[in-house]
């Protein structure tokens, strides 16, 4: 029997952005993340959270924006960290043009909308499901997938 999935409610953006980091901070090359939710959930926010957190950790400050209209943006950490923004592809095979599937082998991948991904998403990929609640005033996110993944982020989220 599977265990269910874990769930933290984020009464805020502050809370957001406080489990970007402290997600950040688990992470290594290869570990895929899903974003789930819809439109104004808290995605991209937690994802520039995330990016910023661990571009700082190597005291490196770069703008974080949202790659919806470059679909992929890419940065230089520790190790490198692809944030994609899928909602304005058509199709799946539209990820080779990307370079997506040799990146979710060697570095950090964040990626938006990964319905769009179809048949080609990670198997250990770790899913975040991001929903508004409290008539849109606050986030819960539930995390599938990668349990060994999910275990490590909430060992030290609850640390």
């Amino acid at each position: 029997m599977q265990s269910p999935a874990p769930c933290l409610n984020l009464p805020d953006p502050d809370a957001t952005s406080r489990f970007g980091a402290v997600v950040s901070e688990v992470l290594n090359r290869g570990d895929v993340l899903l974003l789930e939710g819809q439109i104004g959930a808290g995605k991209t926010h937690f994802a520039r959270a995330l990016i910023q957190h661990r571009l700082a950790a190597q005291g490196l400050h770069e703008d974080v924006p949202s790659p919806t209209f470059t679909l992929v943006q890419t940065y230089e950490a520790d190790c490198e960290i692809w944030h994609a923004d899928l909602y304005r592809l058509s199709h799946p095979d539209e990820l080779f043009e990307l370079g997506l599937e040799s990146a979710f082998e060697t570095a950090i991948c964040l990626i938006e909308w990964p319905d769009r991904l179809g048949s080609n998403a990670p198997k250990n990929a770790l899913t975040l499901s991001f929903e508004l609640v409290d008539e849109g005033r606050s986030r819960r996110v539930c995390l599938s997938g990668n349990i060994a993944l999910a275990n490590r982020i909430m060992e030290r989220w609850n640390g």
